[in-house]
Formats: C-alpha cells, structure tokens, sequence
C-alpha cells in the first residue's frame, strides 16, 4: 500500500478539489518556512510528528527536506527518540485513567 510513486499523484488528487488542495499547499509551505524557527529545527519536528503519525511518506519527504536544511544523521536519531519518548510517556500517562480512584 505504501509506495513513493502515489505521491506523484498528488496534483491528480488536488485537482479534485483545487481550492482545498491549494489552501492545504500554501498552509504547509508557509508552516514549514524558515522564520522564528529555522527551517532545518522544523523539518525535525516534522521527522518526530511523522514517527509518532507513522506516515511512511512524511518520513521520506520531511528526511531529505530535514538533510537539506542541514540536519545530520545523528540529530534525525534524536529526533527519533525524543518522538519515541513522548510515545511511551503518553502510554503511562494515559494508563493513569485506568487506575481507580481510592
């Protein structure tokens, strides 16, 4: 189900609905800019957002965009860890809802 070439549809799936798909096109470009925040420290967190969305496509897309902006390999593993810390810490918390209250 999850091959790369389906993004080439993309402009197929936009052209659908042309106001959304562009309203969507200009939201992300405009999220994803360079501003108060560098560009290559929000491709990073679009790396741990994707892990913990698990999109396989968000994965390949925000890597090489993350790379490009001048992340390293060892700042991607860090991200990886900090997405995988709040993962399990929203497990533990989340369980505190299955504790009876005394």
């Amino acid at each position: 189900m999850y091959d790369m070439k389906h993004i080439t549809k993309l402009p197929v799936l936009g052209a659908q609905a042309p106001s959304a798909w562009e309203t969507f096109m200009a939201f992300d470009e405009a999220a994803l800019a360079d501003g108060e925040i560098p560009k290559k420290y929000k491709e990073l967190m679009a790396i741990a957002v994707a892990l913990t969305t698990q999109c396989p496509y968000c994965l390949e897309i925000h890597k090489a965009a993350a790379l490009k902006a001048g992340a390293t390999e060892e700042q991607i593993a860090e991200a990886t860890f900090v997405a995988a810390a709040l993962r399990a810490g929203a497990a533990v918390t989340h369980g505190t809802h299955l504790i009876a209250d005394k």
